[in-house]
């Protein structure tokens, strides 16, 4: 795998992964941006232009010019803090601001990480190190966290008021993700990620990045 020098952003992942999260955030915000297809079946996440982005090998990765960046959630919150004048993020300081903070920790910490356990026992992890006893355990945490997020989702509109932010945009794509790993996910919580998956961009930013996938593992 090469990694060509830019001076603009470009996004490391696949197309349905959590790089999902910065591909839609970055098609909201109307950036240029592109992408790089990692196939993992060819080991380009352990080559050693990779790792020296992100040692974990992990996904996504961005750069911006000579900076990158990895996490998604930090990379959500760079992204809308440089480039979206004030959009998809509350004020800092006010209520809306805390209640976007509580939604990001739940997503990241509660509601996901049961999804990456399931992932690692059914295909990440060696198969020496998985352990189908875990399985039952992380739908049983996913459960738990879900009737949390039932909870507290509005009716109408988004997380934290009528505007979408990176919130939404990381509940929805963990919702996916959910959804893929047949997961049961409460009535309320199914109907805010179908009305939030339709938003455009997020159809723009699976469209780009897929084409681009599929012409990389064509060559």
């Amino acid at each position: 795998m090469e990694i060509e020098a830019s001076t603009g952003i470009t996004l490391y992942g696949t197309p349905r992964s959590r790089a999902l999260r910065v591909s839609w955030l970055l098609e909201e915000l109307g950036v240029d941006w592109q992408f790089c297809f990692l196939n993992f079946a060819k080991g380009d996440n352990r080559s050693e232009e990779y790792l020296a982005l992100n040692p974990s090998g992990k996904m996504p990765v961005i750069t911006d010019g000579d900076f990158a960046l990895t996490e998604s959630a930090a990379i959500l919150q760079y992204l809308a803090e440089k480039y979206g004048n004030g959009a998809f993020l509350p004020e800092p300081g006010t209520e809306q601001a805390g209640l976007h903070h509580q939604w990001v920790s739940f997503v990241i910490c509660e509601l996901e990480q049961p999804l990456w356990s399931m992932g690692k026992h059914r295909f990440a992890l060696p198969e020496e190190q998985r352990v189908d006893a875990m399985l039952p355990v992380a739908k049983f945490e996913f459960d738990k966290a879900a009737k949390i997020a039932e909870l507290w989702v509005p009716e109408t509109g988004y997380v934290c008021g009528d505007e979408l932010t990176i919130a939404d945009i990381l509940l929805t794509q963990t919702l996916l993700w959910a959804t893929v790993f047949e997961q049961t996910i409460p009535p309320k919580l199914t109907a805010y990620r179908d009305r939030v998956k339709q938003r455009p961009a997020m159809t723009k930013a699976l469209e780009k990045s897929e084409a681009i996938a599929k012409a990389a593992q064509e060559e």
